[in-house]
């Protein structure tokens, strides 16, 4: 009678199989996923262009100052002015943005504060102000 041996070394050849198997599987249904496309709608131009925001800033010792254009210059306001500029802004155009600009070193309630009086008048498009960094 033969005696058996050990055996010390792996068959590899069953997961050569089931990788070629799989990897045929991947290969047919490769093709098959579609990616994912969204439609969006289309206008033909927009009814009046989009205005630039009215800027309110914060400046380091917490005083407030009020910039309507871009290229206006900034006129300090009290806490109460800046309310009242900014509703009559609105009534000409709701959807008009308005932007805090905090400095560096103000406290971050500060910015908040003005953040949410400016909300607290119902104005729908509050954001932040920020430079880009190099």
């Amino acid at each position: 009678m033969r005696q058996r041996r050990l055996m010390n070394q792996i068959n590899v050849v069953p997961y050569i199989d089931v990788m070629l198997v799989l990897l045929v599987i991947f290969m047919v249904t490769a093709p098959l996923i579609q990616v994912a496309s969204v439609d969006v709608p289309t206008v033909g131009k927009a009814a009046q262009a989009p205005s630039d925001p009215l800027q309110v800033i914060v400046r380091a010792d917490q005083s407030l100052a009020f910039r309507a254009t871009p290229n206006a210059a900034p006129r300090d306001v009290t806490r109460d002015e800046l309310l009242r500029l900014v509703a009559e802004a609105q009534k000409k155009n709701p959807q008009q943005a308005v932007v805090v600009a905090g400095d560096k070193s103000v406290r971050y309630e500060a910015v908040m504060k003005v953040m949410d009086d400016l909300q607290k008048q119902q104005v729908a498009r509050v954001g932040l102000l920020v430079q880009q960094g190099q």
